[in-house]
């Protein structure tokens, strides 16, 4: 293709195997950072529950920037989602880890909307160097 096509109507590609591994990577560590998250938030209640998702959104910043694209938020946001519908179903012997109260919904729903701000906040797929801005 040529230079002058738009980025938007170029074909997608599948992700380079070490971007592969990276996404997976981040989905892993996602899920870790949900269940500390999930047992730190309950047992210190206002600072643990401020830990846990400033954790998480540390974690999705620290992925998008680092993969430069808005797949690394969401990768560890899917590993995080995962790991917490997991933790919130109850086992037949009757033990759960969220108790229902307004501390594990504010993680819930918190982490919730700390994944979408951090998604949207990542960069896009954008074309750099000078000559793509207006007036050059």
């Amino acid at each position: 293709m040529s230079d002058h096509t738009p980025m938007l109507a170029q074909p997608l590609q599948r992700p380079s195997a070490g971007r592969a591994a990276a996404y997976l990577g981040l989905f892993v560590l996602g899920a870790v950072v949900g269940l500390a998250g999930a047992l730190v938030q309950g047992g210190w209640f206002p600072g643990g529950l401020l830990l846990a998702l400033l954790g998480e959104a540390g974690l999705l910043i620290g992925g998008a920037r680092a993969t430069g694209s808005r797949a690394g938020a969401v990768a560890p946001a899917g590993g995080w989602m995962v790991a917490v519908i997991f933790l919130t179903t109850s086992r037949p012997e009757g033990d759960f880890v969220f108790a229902a109260g307004s501390g594990s919904y504010l993680f819930l729903l918190g982490g919730m909307a700390v994944a979408v701000i951090c998604a949207t906040l990542g960069q896009g797929r954008q074309p750099g160097g000078d000559a793509v801005r207006l007036g050059k």
